[in-house]
């Protein structure tokens, strides 16, 4: 459910991109945004970091689309998403707080949160996603530059991204757990 919830808004945009103009689609993902907060808010979840930081790309851009410059590319604009999530991924990282330990701390017993390891191992996913966020941001990027590329190959790109992120999160969290006991320090390098 939660990454469902997580990934949200982001689905609604890629969709409403298909099928409506990139303001209202980046209007309506800051509404799913908002639905999103206003639902953990109800459960008594903290705001979580790449939430409230997606709310605000989104709006901001919606914003800059309907009073700036309505005429920008719709590779563009997917292109300004994928590097606001980027550098809210890369930011939680730099300000030391990585923002899946948030999804974490509601998914573990106090005793494990306090663990370094706990922490190591949301550093390790967050810097997953951040990878897949980058990707994405270039991948959207060629597109932009390079108007002869097709628009699925960019859906494509995202697609894989996501989901390798998406399936490193889950594999690495099961690796972690205590029935597997404790990875080795080069589990990373020797899985490959």
């Amino acid at each position: 459910m939660t990454v469902l919830l997580v990934v949200a808004p982001f689905c609604a945009f890629a969709l409403l991109m298909l099928l409506t103009s990139a303001t209202a689609s980046l209007f309506a993902a800051c509404g799913v945004c908002l639905a999103v907060i206003a639902f953990d808010a109800w459960r008594g979840r903290s705001l979580k970091i790449l939430g409230a930081g997606s709310a605000v790309v989104f709006a901001a851009l919606g914003t800059y689309l309907a009073f700036v410059d309505p005429s920008l590319s719709g590779s563009a604009v997917r292109f300004m998403v994928d590097a606001g999530t980027f550098a809210i991924a890369l930011g939680s990282i730099l300000l030391r707080y990585p923002f899946t330990l948030q999804y974490g701390l509601g998914m573990v017993p106090a005793e494990t949160a306090a663990k370094p390891e706990f922490t190591h191992a949301n550093y390790v996913i967050t810097g997953a996603w951040t990878i897949a966020m980058l990707v994405m941001m270039l991948a959207n990027g060629a597109i932009w530059i390079v108007p002869g590329l097709p628009l699925w190959l960019g859906l494509l790109v995202a697609f894989a991204a996501r989901n390798g992120a998406l399936y490193f999160t889950r594999w690495y969290r099961d690796y972690r757990t205590p029935k597997h006991g404790s990875p080795p320090a080069d589990a990373l390098r020797n899985a490959r």
